[in-house]
């Protein structure tokens, strides 16, 4: 075995081939654009030629490794098995990093070539409605016709305007203001989305583009905004309220025709709709300009993202002077129009986003949304973003907004391509500067005095001297001359090489260790021969060079370890039979050099499904299994890969079918339903625990048909930084494209070992908890056996004393981990943020994503512990408390008709009532799908979370029609069936799966295009996409491949018919329709409104 290399030390066998230096990042080209150009050759078939490798044929070629039995009816026997692609933005590896000097400086805590785009995509998933007419406002909100109110209890519903000053809106609509595409039509060809075998032999990968170009991306304007007073409609006189929303004196004009009242005045028609045509009146002379951001004025108040300019003394939402007089008569329907609700409507515009100007923050753009970071001191916010842009300076301003202070961190999270690389600085041997009380790394935001000989900490408030060798004296403006040379004086995010004061051993190897079921039932579905193949595909894109080390083990009822020195002619299967106290065979033998064993690993993977396809062994030790698996691991550390199928049922940690004793006793599982949530016993807690200190990474693949106890198993990956996949019922047919994928995306995407996490807070705040998938062994520290890109953290915060109005509250996140070469980084991500008195300024700067996030990890935290009626009950009190403080005490004073809604959060009651519905807090849902639901949620990062409960849904039977238009992906549509025709076709998404509906009475033509079959009877349970010779089918390949770059996931198909269980799964995604699980989105706002009033009055 390799002896570990400390850091900067050359490495063994690699003479020709150095480590890269300290500042070279290999993430990063010198160009920028370089990566964005490989992704749009990016495709998510695998090329069938691999660097370094001679050509090899695809185990998932004409000779499947599965049974044939286990191809459902209507497959040919020979259908190519799964030639599963790239997970996605990916691009091959090189062997070692590259020589030569830096090209950049960032961390290498990546090969090059892996993916660096944002789980979101082009478009943001969520955006605003298209900009209503303007209407004149008694209230500043807006009101939804309503004949029956206040008697009846049907609300009027009202969004308040941001006043000036205001946030930028959550939600940009799709103004004509905005130039540049999300997505630049003439660089999209667009690769084939089959599971099969690529057709594509030479390396490069087409498909559409990740990311625009930079020439279509917006840039801020220079120079002050054009005035607008010339070509701008008369307004009524206004007058402004206490709390800073607008009020009309004067007696408002009539509304104007087809109005939507739920976003800016229009300056022009919005290019598309996506409730079909609607019009509103043009105005003369708009030059099409790009979006401002946010901050870059003082003559106006910022506004919504990508949206036209408004008025100084113009609301941003109004009323229509019939409903805003109280008591006056209403014309119009008696009950709420659903088209007139609010709804999220994504932006197609790149947003420019700096994190500060003119020395205060910017809010930013909502997560959901694609923007583009210049780190001008504050963090990006794909690392860090706080439920709140603005921090309330006591405790019971906060507890009166009714709202939750928190931070949602991602520290590794991806970059947009065009942004620029995260420095890296090294100090030598002495280490970073830090605060010398409180630990706090040096930062923009800490205060040099003294002509520049000490500093103050901007957490604790502490004065230091400044080490001698870190001196320099400050300019007239108070900054060191030096500080825009320094990264770590101007950048909210910085990377320290660690020196050897923060290392306890020399930096661990990168060991891999794969486990795979070889039960009865595991080799019978095909699971045991997908594992497999998976693996033999992954070998080549695990590092290259001696760092790298691999083992392998089989387990039924017995554990199956595999000795690959390459001295033996072949394998050695070496058998543990105890697996009660476990043990592991030599451990030189079993983890070994991948660049030593590479041969035998790959016979090995393609003999092991055919070695036990005879064997009869139901049982599994999967407990034992990964007992063992760690100990040959302890030594190093490592990522440990399980392939789990069924119950485990013996050995150390076996499990029963607790699904099935809730099902029987009726009454008591009723009642105790949720006990059926948490693990088993402590066992495999205990176990994870020492897992977790040793390093050891677990991830859990499940590739079941029957339920395996996901709440206990999950367990083990969830305490040491790993995550489960689950795959049920799993299809030897369509799944095992989707377990290469995920496997490979594990792999390659950017991630650390041995890390441990802090976040530090100004005085005044601490943190009060950390949830998210880690071990805690002390209050303030959280470790990390494995952390990656995708992996985000919950840190909710508290009050120890008042803060200073006028004052910022800092933020400091430090991770302290080893790269996938052996380097020990420090990552510190800072955030400083302005105080506030006021409770309009709470709500005017709330981050609706963000607070949602916070909402769905909370919930997912009360689920294995509360009935779920109280967590549902819990949910919808938090939603209610925040409209009601909005409502008693922001609003201005308006009929009791009205449900005034905060402009920040006008989403709120929707996606509340989304997560009220969805899979976890469901009463009918499988115990093992609802297990991983939760466990899915709680290190779900922030631009996932809306999605995951209110998905994306498009028609795709008409792609099409759309010609000429930007956009790859078609206009997103309601989640209400009243929008779900019977003769069309439809895609809905949430990021982990995809639905596909077919109506009864669909066009034979369209059908055959896409899908291959003339008849909906003919809709295969199982499915493996083609693209066939048409412009619909490389259309609907074209929307798939970029949803799952959008979302870094394969995403599972499945096909779902109007009549079939199938199409019930479909139309409980219906969010916005009364059904089982609960009101729809009309009679929930009634809810809510009826609530706020009881406590009101």
């Amino acid at each position: 075995m390799a002896a570990p290399v400390p850091p900067g030390a050359p490495r063994p066998g690699a003479s020709a081939q150095q480590l890269p230096p300290p500042n070279f990042h290999p993430n990063y080209q010198t160009n920028p654009n370089s990566l964005a150009d490989n992704v749009q050759n990016l495709n998510l078939n695998r090329p069938l030629s691999m660097p370094d490798f001679g050509p090899r044929p695809s185990p998932f070629g004409q000779h499947p490794p599965f049974p044939q039995s286990a191809v459902s009816a209507g497959f040919p026997a020979s259908l190519p098995m799964s030639g599963p692609g790239l997970p996605p933005g990916m691009v091959g590896r090189p062997a070692v990093p590259p020589t030569g000097p830096p090209q950049s400086t960032l961390p290498a805590n990546v090969p090059p070539g892996r993916p660096i785009g944002p789980p979101v995509g082009h478009l943001s998933p969520f955006g605003s409605r298209p900009p209503p007419a303007s209407l004149s406002s008694s209230t500043g909100g807006v009101v939804l016709p309503s004949s029956a109110f206040p008697s009846s209890g049907v609300p009027s519903v009202a969004v308040a305007p941001p006043p000036v000053g205001a946030r930028p809106s959550l939600y940009a609509s799709s103004s004509p203001l905005t130039a540049g595409s999300a997505v630049p039509p003439s660089s999209a060809p667009g690769g084939p989305l089959t599971n099969g075998p690529s057709l594509i032999g030479s390396g490069v990968l087409p498909g559409p583009p990740r990311f625009p170009s930079a020439a279509s991306v917006s840039q801020p304007p220079v120079g002050p905004p054009p005035t607008m007073s010339a070509r701008a409609p008369a307004q009524a006189p206004t007058t402004r309220s206490v709390l800073g929303s607008l009020a009309v004196s004067s007696p408002p004009a009539p509304p104007l025709p087809s109005a939507s009242p739920f976003s800016a005045v229009p300056r022009a028609p919005p290019p598309s709709f996506p409730y079909g045509p609607q019009t509103w009146p043009m105005q003369t002379q708009q030059g099409t300009q790009p979006p401002l951001i946010p901050g870059t004025t003082h003559a106006q108040p910022p506004r919504m993202f990508g949206m036209p300019q408004q008025l100084p003394n113009q609301a941003m939402t109004t009323i229509p002077p019939a409903m805003g007089q109280a008591g006056a008569p209403l014309s119009g329907p008696s009950k709420i129009d659903p088209n007139q609700i609010p709804r999220p409507i994504p932006s197609s515009s790149l947003i420019v986003y700096e994190t500060r100007q003119g020395n205060s923050a910017n809010p930013p753009p909502p997560a959901t949304s694609d923007y583009i970071v210049r780190d001008t001191g504050n963090c990006s916010p794909r690392y860090m973003r706080c439920t709140i842009n603005q921090i309330p300076c006591t405790v019971d301003l906060l507890t009166t907004s009714a709202m939750q202070l928190a931070l949602l961190v991602q520290p590794m999270a991806l970059p947009h391509p065009s942004e620029d690389p995260i420095q890296v600085v090294d100090f030598g041997e002495s280490g970073p500067v830090r605060c010398s009380r409180c630990k706090g790394y040096i930062n923009p935001f800490m205060k040099f005095i003294d002509q520049g000989r000490k500093f103050i900490c901007n957490l604790c408030g502490f004065t230091d001297d400044t080490p001698r060798d870190y001196h320099c004296n400050l300019g007239p403006d108070g900054r060191r001359r030096d500080a825009d040379e320094r990264p770590e004086l101007c950048r909210g995010t910085v990377e320290f090489v660690a020196s050897k004061e923060y290392m306890v051993r020399d930096p661990m190897p990168a060991v891999y260790f794969f486990l795979i079921d070889v039960s009865v039932n595991a080799v019978q579905t095909g699971a045991t021969a997908a594992a497999c193949s998976a693996i033999n595909q992954v070998i080549s894109d695990l590092p290259e060079g001696p760092r790298t080390l691999v083992g392998i083990a089989t387990f039924d009822a017995t554990i199956h370890f595999y000795n690959l020195k390459r001295a033996l002619q072949q394998p050695l299967m070496l058998i543990v039979p105890d697996i009660q106290d476990v043990y592991t065979p030599l451990q030189t033998d079993v983890i070994v050099q991948l660049s030593e064993c590479r041969q035998h690993l790959e016979l090995l993977l393609e003999n092991i499904p055919t070695m036990f396809q005879t064997s009869k062994t139901t049982d599994s030790c999967f407990g034992a299994a990964i007992k063992a698996a760690f100990l040959a691991m302890k030594s190093t550390g490592g990522k440990l890969l399980v392939f789990q199928s069924v119950l485990p049922s013996v050995g150390i940690g076996a499990l029963s079918s607790r699904e099935a004793e809730g099902r029987t006793n009726i009454s008591a599982g009723e009642k105790e339903a949720h006990k059926l949530l948490q693990p088993a016993d402590k066992i495999l807690k205990t176990m994870a625990i020492e897992f977790a200190e040793y390093q050891v990474c677990v991830d859990v693949f499940v590739t079941t048909q029957t339920y395996v106890d996901t709440a206990s198993i999950s367990v083990i990956p969830r305490t040491t930084g790993g995550q489960v996949y689950y795959y049920y019922p799993f299809s030897a047919v369509s799944d095992p494209a989707k377990l290469y994928n995920d496997l490979r995306w594990n792999i390659t995407r950017p991630q650390g070992f041995e890390a441990v996490m802090r976040v530090r807070c100004s005085q005044g705040i601490q943190v009060q908890d950390y949830s998210g998938n880690f071990c805690k062994r002390i209050p303030t520290d959280i470790d990390l056996p494995g952390i990656d890109c995708d992996k985000c953290i919950l840190v909710t915060l508290k009050h120890d004393d008042k803060l200073q109005d006028g004052s910022e509250c800092a933020f400091q996140c430090a991770l302290l981990y080893t790269t996938v070469y052996g380097q020990r980084r420090i990552r510190v991500t800072n955030l400083s943020l302005p105080c506030t008195n006021m409770l309009s300024n709470l709500f005017r700067f709330a981050d609706l994503d963000t607070q949602f996030a916070c909402f769905l990890k909370q919930a997912a935290i009360e689920i294995p512990t509360s009935p779920l009626v109280q967590v549902r009950e819990q949910v919808t009190n938090l939603c209610i408390n925040i409209l009601l403080s909005y409502r008693k005490f922001c609003a201005t004073v308006s009929s009791s008709g009205q449900l005034i809604l905060p402009e920040a959060l006008k989403l709120l009651p929707l996606y509340t009532l989304a997560l009220i519905k969805s899979t976890g807090l469901r009463n009918d849902g499988r115990i093992d799908d609802r297990s991983f639901w939760f466990n899915h949620v709680s290190s779900l990062s922030t631009p996932l979370a809306v999605p995951l409960v209110y998905p994306r849904m498009f028609a795709i039977h008409n792609l099409n029609s759309k010609e000429g238009e930007e956009s790859v992906l078609p206009p997103i549509i309601p989640l209400s069936s009243e929008h779900v025709s019977d003769d069309g076709i439809y895609l809905l998404e949430n990021g982990e799966d995809a639905l596909i509906y077919f109506g009864n009475s669909v066009d034979s033509s369209i059908l055959q295009q896409l899908f291959g079959f003339t008849s909906v009877d003919e809709v295969p349970n199982q499915f493996v996409t083609q693209q066939y010779d048409n412009p619909l089918s490389k259309k609907l390949n074209d929307v798939v491949n970029v949803i799952r770059r959008q979302r870094c996931s394969y995403l599972r198909l499945k096909l779902c018919k109007k009549g079939d269980p199938s199409g019930m799964v479909f139309f409980s995604c219906m969010v916005e329709d009364k059904n089982a699980s609960g009101p729809s989105y009309v009679e929930f706002l009634v809810h809510i409104h009826r609530q706020i009033q009881m406590k009101m009055s």
